[in-house]
């Protein structure tokens, strides 16, 4: 792994990271409080192109690649979880799986509105009753001369109310057999509602609800990669869900990390700076260390996904360390603050609530354990 960054990957990182100081991070506090979709900022990122990290110039994208997404990630994160949940879902979850799954005629309908930040992505893949169980899935997909007909509920779908287009995944059959088959669906399809939105613990401006399909009628053209090819695009897409949300984790450690040293400055009893104190240092150099090595983890994973190497249990691992890391560090910034950290005045109160979903989003920590010891166990 270099851990040298190209020119262009660190002009993105500086440029998400002024950004987030600047317009973000002001507005990150009013966002959760109200559960607000954080349109602006969106906006915002898309006149800089950061909707399209990895979208090829051709389609209006910025081309550049994961590692570069990442550090992007990480530094909008720093400002508002949210937010970064939101960018991270448009480019690693919406805009790659159709790039590299979807026909010439997918990639003109969508890339360049995505790209823009004219057209929002969703992630439609966990369901009410089975959850991400892809073998447990009841969304199904029935072919009716040429077109698709889509029936079932999608759960936790992010974003989904503000997007323009969901990827979905549904059973399919074909020759007796069933499996299961990618779609890129227009909200905007007859048959097709969104729930409210839910009241969730963390990530509140990232709103999600669920998502209804009731006879939803779609072109065979909808089709993402082959008929019974879902799981790969599946695969595909959740490896780079998971090296978002690593990045995601970083970044929120990072910021709660930062509010507690800060406090810890400041702070005196009897006057003398909390920061003295040596259980407090002990906290202070525990979490620096634990965010640096989640942060090489998620380099690591970004690396080989853009050098074409096979990742193995990489993203998962990536993912796991960086969502508890989050959690870890935010919980001690809480400590740190003492009465203070329980309270919303302080972003650290905020830092924890973000950084425990992240323990669940993408993937709860459990799932991430089965997976790397399903690798591990293979080799």
């Amino acid at each position: 792994m270099d851990l040298d960054l190209t020119e262009a990957q660190k002009t993105l990182r500086d440029q998400a990271r002024d950004l987030a100081a600047r317009e973000i991070a002001p507005k990150a506090a009013e966002i959760d409080r109200q559960q607000r979709f954080p349109r602006q900022a969106i906006d915002l990122l898309a006149k800089s192109g950061m909707l399209g990290v990895t979208v090829p110039s051709v389609w209006g994208g910025l081309g550049l690649d994961t590692m570069a997404c990442a550090l992007m990630i990480e530094e909008l994160a720093s400002a508002c979880a949210s937010t970064a949940a939101i960018a991270g879902l448009q480019n690693l979850l919406v805009c790659e799986p159709i790039l590299r799954f979807g026909t010439e005629t997918l990639r003109r309908a969508w890339l360049p509105g995505l790209a823009s930040g004219a057209k929002l992505g969703c992630f439609a893949l966990t369901e009410p009753g089975g959850g991400s169980d892809l073998d447990g899935l009841a969304t199904v997909a029935r072919r009716e001369g040429d077109a698709w007909v889509l029936c079932g509920t999608k759960s936790f779908v992010t974003g989904g109310p503000e997007a323009q287009v969901a990827l979905v995944f549904a059973g399919t059959t074909t020759g007796g057999k069933t499996a299961l088959s990618a779609f890129a669906v227009p909200t905007d399809t007859p048959g097709i509602s969104f729930g409210p939105a839910y009241d969730k613990l963390g990530l509140r401006g990232a709103i999600a609800s669920t998502m209804t399909l009731e006879n939803a009628r779609l072109p065979a053209s909808a089709l993402l990669g082959s008929e019974g090819g879902g799981r790969e695009v599946i695969r595909f897409a959740l490896d780079g869900g998971r090296i978002g949300a690593a990045a995601l984790g970083v970044g929120i450690a990072r910021a709660a990390f930062t509010a507690a040293t800060h406090y810890a400055i400041d702070r005196r009893t009897k006057g003398t700076p909390i920061a003295d104190h040596q259980a407090i240092q002990f906290k202070i150099a525990d979490m620096s260390t634990h965010i640096d090595a989640a942060r090489l983890l998620t380099w690591r994973a970004a690396s080989s996904r853009d050098a074409g190497t096979p990742l193995g249990a990489q993203a998962a691992m990536a993912k796991l360390v960086a969502s508890e890391v989050a959690s870890r560090v935010a919980s001690d910034a809480v400590q740190i603050l003492g009465g203070n950290g329980c309270l919303a005045d302080f972003p650290v109160e905020r830092h924890f609530r973000d950084a425990k979903v992240m323990e669940i989003y993408e993937g709860t920590s459990e799932i991430q354990r089965l997976g790397i010891a399903s690798v591990l166990l293979k080799e």
